[in-house]
């Protein structure tokens, strides 16, 4: 597809990445609308790690200064053993020193918010499923049927998940994902006057458990074992207290001031097999449906961020969607593979093996922080295209 007019685009599923991207495109003065399935934009998750790198993008949409402004700043960040012992530890004002900005700890839902709220009113529209009938090419439009009927587009944004429909039928050799080892569950805890000074993960042997305290007195609580694929307990809380009730404080304090409502329980799937492209015709893949990861570098939203920036600078500054693959697919390819990495080495359970991670993890906090960021650096350093009518 050439860049050419885009008189019309719409993007499916109204999650993060579909949000960014709609509204992206929307500053560029592209008519777009979502269509998502579900019956609200009730989020999945409860907590997001916002890195420099999504910050500096949400800052050309114009949202970052308020999802900054929503973030609650903590001391220190790093990684213990279940026992307490700090194995790393670095001062979150390195990072923002090092990077210009710090990793902002905030509510899935604030930024579902700030992002629906910087979009006119109508372009989202939820109970609406979305269903890509033909991707279209140089001469015809992409068709997409809807509850109205099939429309056209110039452009489709595919930010459906990761069992996307409209990746399987652009792909339809792909493996699709594949099962990390991992499930996962996440809550936010009410914790009035009893906030966490420090935020970060507790290594055990196959799993790990993460604390980051959030605004209003909130503390967002995580946890990542390994299972087969498709477990559940028939009680989610106490199947927390059992993993993790012997741990460190204020773990086992927090989880037992959890509500056992608002725990979300998911298995970690990973796009692990690189598709071809991330497009096809007049169709994009983004976020989750393009290059799904484990969320072991807390990078999934802030790729699918990305993605939405480059997705809508390249096709009005005269590329194409070729040009958009060629931009995203390595990069993403070598996030989920660093992501791929770090699970292997959470997934470790003999004692020897666990030891040997942890005196590793405990010699690299010994070394200057910068040569710690230096290591992030990659990741977080990227900078975020100028759109259209920005100064540089």
């Amino acid at each position: 597809m050439s860049h050419g007019k885009i008189d019309r685009a719409i993007v499916i599923g109204g999650g993060i990445g579909g949000l960014t991207a709609a509204l992206a495109l929307h500053r560029q003065g592209i008519p777009v609308t979502v269509h998502e399935r579900a019956a609200s934009l009730e989020p999945v998750g409860a907590g997001l790690a916002l890195a420099p790198n999504a910050l500096r993008a949400l800052d050309r949409l114009g949202v970052g200064a308020r999802l900054r402004a929503l973030a609650t700043p903590h001391p220190a960040l790093g990684v213990r053993r279940p026992s307490g012992r700090w194995l790393a530890r670095t001062d979150t004002s390195a990072v923002e020193k090092h990077f210009g900005d710090p990793i902002a700890a905030v509510a899935r839902a604030d930024v579902i918010d700030a992002l629906v709220n910087a979009l006119p009113t109508g372009t989202v529209r939820t109970g609406s499923p979305a269903t890509l009938v033909t991707p279209g090419d140089e001469g015809h439009p992409a068709v997409v049927r809807t509850e109205e009927g099939e429309v056209t587009a110039d452009l489709v944004v595919a930010a459906d998940g990761i069992r996307s429909a409209t990746r399987a039928a652009l792909f339809p050799q792909h493996p699709g994902p594949r099962y990390s080892g991992f499930t996962t569950w996440r809550t936010v805890i009410d914790t009035p006057g009893r906030r966490p000074s420090a935020a970060g993960e507790i290594w055990g042997r196959g799993r790990l458990a993460g604390i980051v305290p959030l605004a209003g007195d909130r503390v967002y609580v995580y946890g990542a074992a390994l299972a087969p694929a498709g477990t559940r307990a028939a009680d989610e809380h106490a199947e927390l207290l059992r993993l993790y009730g012997d741990w460190c404080a204020p773990l086992p304090e927090l989880l037992h001031a959890g509500d056992p409502a608002r725990i979300l329980r998911h298995d970690v799937w990973a796009l692990t097999d690189p598709l071809p492209a991330h497009h096809r015709g007049r169709v994009a893949l983004l976020g989750d449906a393009a290059h799904a990861m484990a969320p072991f570098q807390g990078q999934g939203a802030c790729q699918a961020v990305e993605d939405a920036l480059v997705l809508a600078a390249t096709l009005t500054q005269g590329g194409d969607l070729a040009a958009y693959t060629a931009a995203r697919l390595p990069r993403t390819t070598g996030i989920v593979a660093g992501s791929h990495r770090i699970g292997a080495l959470v997934a470790l359970r003999s004692p020897a093996a666990v030891l040997a991670r942890d005196t590793a993890l405990a010699l690299a906090g010994l070394l200057p922080a910068r040569f710690l960021l230096n290591r992030s650096a990659p990741t977080y350093d990227w900078q975020p295209p100028t759109l259209s009518g920005q100064a540089h």
